[in-house]
């Protein structure tokens, strides 16, 4: 994985640009990840649970924001153990007003991407 860490990765303009709440999503992501994984090692039998959890958080706290979007979120736990892993996301969308937000955060045991889209509605 060479993406760094904490890093959000992919913008596109609506979020951005007409909506403004790229980096209240990019927030909202590292508070979902660090309040369900916080400072755990990694646990095989918690990741179902673990992945579940950051992707609840992040779409009650996305459906807060009140803004004209229905989310997408996928969450990814990888434990760190040497293994390659290679991950693409798309979507059909419109230019002006989609978009997607991707955060990855890691500790010593594992690595956590979660990607977000936003489609206006």
């Amino acid at each position: 994985i060479r993406i760094p860490s904490s890093t959000p990765l992919h913008l596109s303009s609506g979020i951005n640009a007409e909506y403004g709440v790229y980096d209240e999503i990019s927030n909202i992501i590292k508070e979902a990840i660090e309040a369900t994984i916080g400072g755990n090692s990694y646990q095989h039998n918690k990741v179902n649970q673990w992945t579940s959890n950051v992707v609840e958080q992040c779409l009650n706290q996305l459906t807060k924001l009140g803004k004209p979007f229905k989310y997408i979120v996928n969450c990814v736990i990888m434990q760190k153990n040497g293994a390659g892993l290679n991950m693409s996301n798309s979507c059909y969308w419109d230019n002006t007003t989609d978009g997607s937000c991707t955060v990855r955060w890691e500790n010593k045991t594992m690595y956590c991407i979660v990607s977000i889209f936003g489609l206006a509605i």
